[in-house]
């Protein structure tokens, strides 16, 4: 079965939002190659709306930058969850009905890892059911004071530390799974 991956950037006061402001400060060569081989385990992602927008807005102007990444970045299945998008553009299809049925039978298929980017909304219906099977938290050395936090209006769930990752910008990637 493949696993559903959720990777998150984050701030130490737990805000999500807009981490293009916050973030670029800490982005380096180890940031790059922990993230490319996470990306590299998945061969699908799972996206909410507003992040497949947004990615869809700026990853098809990568590959014509030359960014190496942005063609299989175009070219991986997308799953996008919304009760409002018609219609989907950038290779992906939009998951019409039950959310978690879905996403539970894209993890039956055969495959490697399915993963998400971001966190929102979604989440929500992901964690009632118990469909994430691995968090990674990227903390960031920086607090903002205000924006959208870390699973807003979720209920208590708990979480086992698998590893931490700490990388010499200040980041710790912390990677979470539900404990069971």
């Amino acid at each position: 079965m493949r696993k559903l991956i959720e990777s998150t950037f984050v701030t130490l006061d737990g805000v999500i939002s807009s981490p293009e402001t916050w973030g670029s400060p800490y982005w380096d060569e180890e940031h790059t190659k922990y993230g490319d081989a996470l990306f590299s385990s998945c061969d699908a992602l799972l996206l909410g709306r507003v992040t497949y927008e947004s990615f869809a807005q700026v990853w098809p102007k990568m590959e014509e930058a030359g960014d190496g990444d942005a063609a299989r970045m175009n070219a991986m299945p997308k799953y996008v969850a919304s009760r409002t998008l018609k219609q989907a553009t950038w290779n992906a299809t939009i998951i019409e009905g039950d959310v978690a049925k879905e996403v539970a039978r894209l993890k039956e298929q055969p495959g490697r890892n399915i993963l998400k980017y971001g966190t929102g909304e979604l989440d929500r219906t992901l964690l009632e059911h118990r469909l994430v099977d691995e968090y990674h938290f990227w903390m960031f050395p920086v607090v903002v004071g205000s924006g959208r936090r870390l699973f807003e209006g979720i209920d208590t769930t708990h979480l086992r530390l698998v590893r931490s990752v700490p990388f010499a910008s200040g980041i710790v990637v912390l990677v979470y799974e539900p404990k069971r």
